[in-house]
């Protein structure tokens, strides 16, 4: 019997719109996302499209901000003033248009709640919709359980610094393990949408902190500060890297777009993200680079001078640090939740077996998390290596391959046409050149590091 229910990533919005437009006009969801058997009872149906436009712009943010800000002092002392700003500047612009490019793709395909879901789509043009789908899928889950991995190590950094490494990191990593999971157990984002302003309010007043302590102690002139520097390659990508992971918010994208109230209003939360990060990047980067100067560290919060302060501004950090990664959890354990009970009830209604079952797809993605957490201990290199693998293709080459699907033949038809052709070819090269030569520059750095060992109690304190 067919269902009336709602399905996961389809608003009641559009809904109504395709009834009105037909078919041809917005694609209806496979099957497999409509879940069996009628829903008697309304209050048993989980509303999964709970987000007003600035509440999901809030909870990009929470969730784009809170690690990529923190690597990116350290980027412009590397690079130099001018080059840091512009790449910056550059990657921020891109990431922009590429979340527009997922906005127009999902609009045509509302049932699109994840890259594996944009996979399937097509790869069906060539008989190969499943295959697609695993391998995008999956790779947004392991991409996205690598963030979760670098949230607890700098959950460790945060509470090592705070105690005096009163324990042993490892255990510290185990405390955060629990804390995280708790915090993953509420099946939809609507009280992330909540939260976030803790979150977003967290890193907000902690980069502040820092900026006026660095401000403070080290004042302009007393450090030696170089508009454009000459250095390695390796070093050079590196940093790239770390400022292409700080506009890494896209595999979220999707599953925040289904969780909308009104889909038409994603440009407005996306601007609202993007104005925000860039912004913030930019200003915390040289603020804190020209006080600090060539040995402003990474994390950047650990560049007040005073141990008491430092204190301070990490335990302000400690709600991004937690709610970010909890948001990343989210999306990760909604896409394996779906795909483990698609086409059953227990995806929109409340059953002792989809608790189960989400508690125990929570609780994995972190177990793996904290595995991963304590096998590369260093904070810059495990985010150089997540951009290589994964963030080079969710916030860049994946969108730009996703446009020149959907105009298949009509690349020149027009001069906008042409355009954007171009924009999107320079998507997919630098997603390419990200994922190639930053596999190649953060496996050397992880080789080359012998500051921190894996799998140990030595403190990280910052």
């Amino acid at each position: 019997m067919a269902s009336n229910a709602p399905v996961a990533g389809v608003s009641p919005e559009v809904s109504s719109e395709r009834k009105k437009n037909g078919p041809d006009d917005i694609e209806p969801a496979p099957p497999a996302y409509s879940p069996d058997g009628e829903m008697k009872d309304a209050s048993e149906e989980i509303n999964y499209h709970t987000l007003t436009w600035w509440q999901a712009g809030v909870v990009m943010i929470a969730e784009t901000v809170s690690l990529g800000i923190l690597s990116l002092p350290a980027v412009v002392a590397n690079l130099g003033l001018a080059p840091g700003i512009v790449v910056m500047v550059f990657m921020g612009i891109l990431a922009t248009y590429s979340g527009l490019v997922m906005g127009e793709f999902r609009k045509k395909h509302p049932w699109v709640e994840s890259f594996g879901d944009a996979g399937e789509v097509m790869g069906r043009s060539i008989g190969m919709g499943k295959a697609f789908q695993e391998l995008f899928g999956w790779a947004q889950v392991i991409f996205q359980i690598f963030v979760m991995g670098s949230h607890l190590l700098t959950w460790t950094i945060c509470i090592n610094t705070l105690t005096n490494s009163a324990a042993c990191t490892i255990v510290w990593g185990v405390v955060g393990l629990g804390l995280f999971w708790l915090l993953n157990t509420p099946r939809t984002l609507k009280a992330a949408g909540y939260y976030s302003f803790a979150s977003f309010a967290s890193i907000f007043t902690a980069v502040m902190i820092t900026m006026i302590d660095v401000g403070i102690e080290k004042p302009i002139g007393t450090t030696s500060i170089e508009v454009a520097r000459t250095i390695g390659f390796s070093s050079a990508f590196l940093s790239v890297t770390n400022i292409a992971v700080a506009f890494s918010g896209h595999s979220c994208f999707f599953s925040v777009m289904s969780e909308l109230k009104k889909p038409d209003d994603w440009p407005k939360a996306l601007m609202l993200l993007q104005v925000c990060d860039t912004v913030l990047y930019i200003i915390v980067s040289v603020v804190v680079y020209v006080h600090v100067g060539p040995s402003v560290p990474s994390p950047a919060l650990s560049a007040a001078a005073s141990p008491v302060v430092r204190k301070i501004i990490w335990g302000f950090a400690i709600p991004t640090i937690v709610l970010a990664g909890v948001i990343y959890g989210h999306v990760a354990a909604k896409y394996i939740f779906v795909r483990v009970f698609a086409g059953t009830k227990h995806i929109a209604k409340h059953t002792k077996l989809g608790l189960l079952g989400w508690l125990g797809i929570t609780s994995g993605i972190w177990i793996i998390a904290w595995v991963i957490a304590q096998s590369i201990p260093v904070f810059s290199n495990l985010l150089g290596l997540v951009c290589a693998l994964f963030a080079s293709w969710f916030s860049y080459g994946i969108p730009g391959s996703l446009w020149l699907w959907m105009y298949y033949g009509e690349w020149f038809t027009t001069p906008k046409r042409t355009a954007q052709f171009v924009l999107n070819a320079l998507l997919m090269l630098v997603g390419l050149l990200l994922c190639a030569l930053g596999l190649w520059c953060s496996g050397e750095a992880i080789a080359q590091d012998r500051g921190t060992e894996p799998w140990s109690c030595k403190s990280n304190a910052a």
